[in-house]
């Protein structure tokens, strides 16, 4: 099995920085030197970030929080992934990241870094989708996330209940159950009646940098076969898939991690 502890955490490597973009309070966490990666997290956060620690040997790294999640604000205005889309280049601007931009997103976030490379290709220099959300695969459907009782949920997302153990209480306190209230109403703005994107299938075709697909293959939310169905849309995207991993696949595999790193390279 693939060992899954890294050198650095996320707490040693991350500062926190606050900007206000279009009005909405947007925190970013940001760390390490060199060429710009940008991580779009997915539709939870309360598993942290220690798995990008690594990346920052090589990378400056930036993690924003999307408005309705961890310390960022909320924007109830933001009802489709194309608000998020604007948002996101927004904060590109305030940023400075103008061009050669390495763009992971993952799930949720893996949507929305789609969208943004199929309109602004020429910002990227290249592109991991990590389990993408947002792609209807009728032969390899995924789950409902708004179906799935919540004292489930954590064995959709891992194949090794004891990596995100840590990060769960053992009695949810009103903090950490709202916390998850909030993103899930956040999530339900986008996905409630749209959990499919229709230009997706369509606009694919226009992302033009190297992309690579990451997939867990014991993924119960979003089955690792779709993977192959996005490849089909996108030119050239290569895939790699991870045994023992499921949804959180960086989380658990680092191996998959270094696969990111080294193809963003």
């Amino acid at each position: 099995m693939a060992e899954r502890t890294h050198n650095a955490d996320a707490k040693s490597v991350f500062r926190q920085e606050t900007l206000t973009v279009n009005g909405i309070k947007t925190v970013v966490l940001t760390g390490g030197r060199g060429d710009p990666l940008v991580f779009f997290h997915g539709g939870g956060v309360f598993h942290g970030f220690d798995f990008a620690a690594p990346w920052t040997e090589r990378f400056t790294v930036y993690i924003p929080f999307h408005p309705g999640f961890g310390d960022s604000g909320d924007d109830p205005e933001i009802v489709d992934m194309h608000d998020y889309v604007l948002h996101n280049l927004e904060l590109f601007d305030q940023l400075k990241l103008e061009r050669g931009v390495r763009l992971v997103g993952f799930s949720l976030g893996g949507w929305m870094a789609a969208e943004l490379a199929m309109e602004h290709r020429r910002r990227l220099h290249k592109l991991v989708l990590v389990a993408p959300a947002g792609l209807r695969d009728k032969e390899h459907p995924g789950a409902d996330i708004f179906r799935i009782p919540p004292e489930q949920m954590p064995s959709y997302l891992v194949h090794d209940m004891q990596v995100i153990a840590r990060h769960l209480p053992k009695e949810p306190d009103p903090d950490f159950l709202a916390a998850r209230y909030r993103e899930m109403t956040t999530i339900a703005r986008i996905a409630w009646e749209h959990p499919f994107s229709h230009r997706l299938p369509r606009w694919l075709h226009r992302i033009s940098v190297p992309t690579l697909l990451v997939w867990g293959e014991q993924d119960r939310l979003l089955p690792y076969q779709q993977a192959q169905t996005w490849a089909k849309l996108i030119p050239g995207a290569k895939v790699q898939t991870f045994r023992d991993a499921g949804h959180l696949v960086l989380d658990e595999r680092a191996d998959a991690v270094k696969a990111v790193g080294d193809f963003l390279a």
